[in-house]
């Protein structure tokens, strides 16, 4: 006989994917539907050093010492409650960064061709991973590096071809589907 599963306890929504495919934005019509705050990791990270910018850190540091970061401030979403967590393209492929992200958050990876997102960020100068001199083919790269680490959430949402309006929708319907739609508010603060 199989152990009984116990179903684990969600008190964040994280959005995973590639760059490009509408998770800050996604993230924020969640946020607004469903009366939750919203961080981004990107942001975290460059409020933690100091407001220096990704790219900056990528050139100071390397990816490794930009990753190093982004670790850092995944472990201190842990205490949040009822946030929305917009996160960097490249955070699941550090195992120890989806694992955190389990321990609190519905984890939902939003998914779109390397075609499409390659026709969403071509104009955008600050992605330091898509500085080379064949940027669309670094996409195809690194989405088919990424995708066993993206197919680790618990939900995978396509924004391809859908509105951002639409994949916020989609998502919210599979937070009410996994885990009722609510996520519990935090404890009451008392005094001591």
């Amino acid at each position: 006989m199989e152990p009984e599963l116990r179903p684990r306890r969600y008190h964040n929504l994280a959005l995973v994917g590639f760059m490009g495919v509408g998770k800050s934005s996604v993230a924020r019509l969640i946020g607004s539907q469903m009366h939750m705050q919203v961080v981004d990791t990107d942001e975290l990270i460059e409020q933690a050093a100091g407001g220096m910018k990704i790219s900056e850190m990528f050139a100071r540091f390397g990816e490794a010492g930009f990753r190093e970061r982004e670790r850092e401030v995944v472990r201190s979403l842990r205490d949040l409650r009822r946030v929305v967590i917009s996160t960097g393209g490249g955070l699941v492929t550090n195992r120890e960064n989806m694992a955190s992200l389990k321990e609190h958050s519905l984890v939902v990876c939003l998914w779109a061709s390397p075609e499409v997102i390659w026709e969403r960020v071509r104009h955008q100068s600050s992605r330091p991973l898509l500085q080379t001199s064949d940027p669309r083919e670094r996409i195809r790269e690194l989405v088919a590096q990424r995708e066993p680490f993206y197919r680790e959430a618990d939900v995978m949402v396509s924004s391809e071809r859908r509105q951002l309006h639409e994949v916020a929708h989609n998502v919210i319907h599979q937070v009410r589907l996994v885990c009722g739609g609510v996520f519990p508010s935090p404890p009451p603060q008392t005094s001591s």
